[in-house]
């Protein structure tokens, strides 16, 4: 009974996000992923860095949320005053698929001694795949679900601001400001069906920070904020605090304002590479038919100077 209810639970927000609004997927390891929704990131780190986020959500219901992205970013010009960069991203739910591909564009100035100030630029596209077979549709020959959604592309173009300093970042930022369309009004002919129904690429607001303290000099600690609004859904808050062990070892829990709780863990298995891991445990319904979320970070960094790297950048 619970999987049949389950099912039917994963379908009713399927067609809710394609009527109402196109959410972006969530990330719990968000101060590592910040490339993906902010262009500026690209090159802060003053080193080639590669991301890779692997994330399942609702474990053991059907047809639930799955991610993955891929990153990576460089300082480039004669003076490393600006970064670029390749953000990759995949997210299937239910019968949809949908990818993007952006190139990353930041151009940085010093606006004190140790801080940065970073203007970015994201663009590319946007592909959507829909196979409706994978419904269980009560009347099959409704006219809305006979044709899938077969490599809809549509553009993508972005913008963000990313401030930092080797103990602070605040960004801001709407990775794609088109509100284009995902399906055609053509395939909703009818009198009682209201266009304003089309799936809409809405704008989602981001909104970053997060700062390091340093406790004593084993132990470090860093709060970090993730704030998103998007039109047509409430507005989401993340908070997360992680404690840096030697250097080494990371250990933290978030919550997800009236969503989940988190807990995540990392470590830093050499200079160059990063192992990240979270657990989310829903607060909401849903958590009856699910196992709760999972997701995997792993960042490789090349350093771009001769000098060893002495303290590993916690953001």
């Amino acid at each position: 009974m619970k999987k049949n209810q389950s099912i039917i639970c994963i379908l009713f927000l399927f067609l809710v996000t394609v009527c109402t609004a196109q959410q972006n997927a969530q990330y719990t390891q968000y101060m590592y992923n910040t490339q993906i929704i902010n262009p500026a990131y690209s090159g802060s780190r003053e080193m080639l860095s590669f991301g890779l986020l692997g994330r399942t959500q609702w474990v053991s219901v059907n047809g639930s949320p799955e991610s993955g992205t891929f990153t990576v970013n460089s300082p480039i010009g004669l003076y490393e005053n600006m970064g670029l960069g390749l953000s990759i991203v995949h997210d299937r739910i239910g019968p949809s698929a949908e990818s993007n591909i952006t190139a990353d564009y930041a151009y940085r100035i010093d606006v004190s001694r140790n801080g940065k100030l970073s203007f970015g630029l994201k663009a590319g596209v946007d592909v959507l795949n829909i196979d409706y077979s994978e419904l269980t549709i009560f009347d099959e020959i409704d006219p809305l679900f006979q044709n899938n959604v077969d490599n809809r592309l549509q553009p993508q173009v972005g913008i963000g601001l990313y401030f930092n300093t080797d103990r602070f970042y605040m960004g801001a930022s709407v990775p794609n400001f088109l509100r284009t369309q995902h399906f055609d009004e053509s395939v909703l002919e009818g009198d009682n069906v209201n266009t304003d129904d089309i799936a809409l690429e809405r704008l989602h607001y981001f909104l970053i920070a997060g700062y390091v303290f340093d406790l004593n000099p084993n132990l470090k600690f860093k709060p970090a904020t993730l704030f998103k609004a998007v039109g047509g859904s409430p507005l989401q808050w993340d908070f997360s605090a992680n404690f840096l062990f030697n250097e080494k070892f990371t250990l933290g829990a978030s919550y997800r304002w009236s969503a989940s709780l988190s807990a995540l863990a990392g470590f830093q298995i050499t200079d160059s590479l990063f192992i990240g891991m979270a657990y989310d445990y829903e607060t909401t319904e849903i958590e009856q038919f699910s196992d709760g979320s999972y997701e995997v970070f792993l960042r490789f960094d090349i350093f771009n100077k001769s000098d060893r790297i002495l303290t590993p950048r916690f953001f």
